[in-house]
């Protein structure tokens, strides 16, 4: 066993290391190179001879992934490309090498299925007051800090209770809620990879929407083979400086950089997030250049969502991100050029509503789920008729005023 340093144990107790395991699963280089990368970067710790013995009925072969020598493989879904001997088990806790082939183990099994509201997932500009069929399994390739859903993204499928639904019931599930769209959520979507594009293929021909809500972690082949299924798409773009995403969540920014290019590029409707957490990504000389990127790579038109931090995980001592500070980062991004600037976790704010760029006017009106106001004639503008960028209802069809069973 590893022998447990005086570093590695104040770590610990200040609750830095990025995962719960034994502590020779922690630090699986040398203390020079651990502590050069900072306590959360993640590349390359995988989980040492933790597959189970045998295979069970949510395992399947990996989509994408490459052998090499020993029995060894590569996972090629994320940026982490895990290297797993046999026996082995991938950073986000889904992947195993079993005889030299890679599998997953989140397969027909997820921890959570709930039919939200669309605009929960967050999504303004794709099929307002809809209701989305969400399905989660366990495991994320990230360890932010500040995890708002680290009781089922950071544990592995066989530690927490699930239920079977395999694609064509999840599909099923969908239409029988009377959902318009499936969104793979909550956890870390990309960590059940081969789930979610069985799932997302048999939707599309049943006529369901697809929504990726995610950390956009993801290597580009994956995703361009997601989106000839995809349709619309929450991406969370965490800080927009590399040294924060190591420290904050174990991962870099540019791959991140990179799936906006790649959604963009594809023509994927996306919104974009920013969780403000206080003393990380609450600098507005940040959001300056994170708008000015967005503006010169990806246009105006993308929504932004600014959300409210509040104490979770590992970060619950920090205080609740100030309202003005969401405010001003809001002012600046709509001074830089971006269209449509959102205020999330901030109840009963006109952040929360849609504005016509091009005349002002209140177009939706949005108090919670409730949509008491709603000025979009099929894609435009009703007063100056100045196309609204999204996913709208077509022209005549009515908008529920009220989602009927907000969760």
């Amino acid at each position: 066993m590893q022998r447990l340093t005086r570093r590695k144990f104040l770590y610990c107790s200040a609750g830095l290391l990025p995962v719960a395991c034994p502590a020779q699963a922690f630090w699986p280089f040398g203390d020079k190179e651990s502590h050069a990368s900072g306590p959360a970067d993640i590349r390359g710790q995988v989980f040492k001879n933790d597959a189970p013995e045998t295979l069970w009925k949510w395992s399947r072969e990996g989509f994408r992934y490459k052998k090499i020598k020993d029995g060894k493989v590569v996972c090629g879904i994320c940026p982490n490309r895990c290297i797993l001997a046999p026996g082995d088990r991938s950073v986000c806790r889904s992947r195993v090498n079993m005889n030299g082939k890679l599998y997953s183990l989140a397969y027909g099994n997820p921890c959570s299925a709930n039919t939200d509201p669309i605009e929960k997932k967050p999504l303004y500009h794709f099929k307002p007051t809809s209701k989305a069929f969400s399905v989660a399994t366990t495991g994320c390739n990230f360890r932010c800090l500040n995890c708002q859903n680290w009781e089922i993204s950071q544990v592995k499928p066989h530690e927490i209770r699930h239920i079977d639904l395999f694609p064509k019931e999840a599909v099923q599930a969908a239409q029988d809620a009377g959902a318009v769209s499936i969104a793979y959520t909550y956890s870390e979507p990309t960590t059940f990879f081969e789930y979610m594009l069985d799932t997302a293929r048999l939707a599309r021909e049943k006529g369901l929407a697809n929504l990726w809500i995610s950390n956009g972690y993801i290597n580009k082949k994956p995703l361009v083979e997601l989106c000839k299924v995809l349709d619309g798409a929450n991406v969370n773009l965490k800080s927009f400086s590399d040294a924060i995403y190591r420290k904050l969540n174990g991962g870099r920014l540019e791959p991140v950089l990179n799936t906006f290019k790649t959604l963009h590029e594809l023509k994927i409707h996306f919104e974009m997030t920013n969780l403000v957490v206080p003393g990380y990504v609450d600098d507005p000389e940040m959001v300056k250049a994170m708008c000015r990127w967005i503006l010169d790579n990806l246009g105006p038109d993308h929504p932004l969502h600014f959300l409210r931090f509040f104490p979770r995980y590992k970060l619950d001592r920090l205080p609740p991100t100030p309202v003005s500070t969401l405010v001003r980062f809001r002012e600046i991004a709509m001074a830089e050029g971006i269209h449509y600037v959102y205020l999330g976790n901030v109840p009963n704010h006109k952040g929360n509503h849609t504005y016509c760029h091009q005349c002002g006017k209140l177009l939706i009106e949005r108090q919670g789920y409730y949509i008491p106001t709603y000025n979009l004639t099929g894609n435009r503008c009703r007063f100056c008729n100045t196309i609204i960028p999204g996913v709208w209802p077509a022209k005549g069809d009515s908008v529920s005023k009220l989602f009927q069973n907000p969760i």
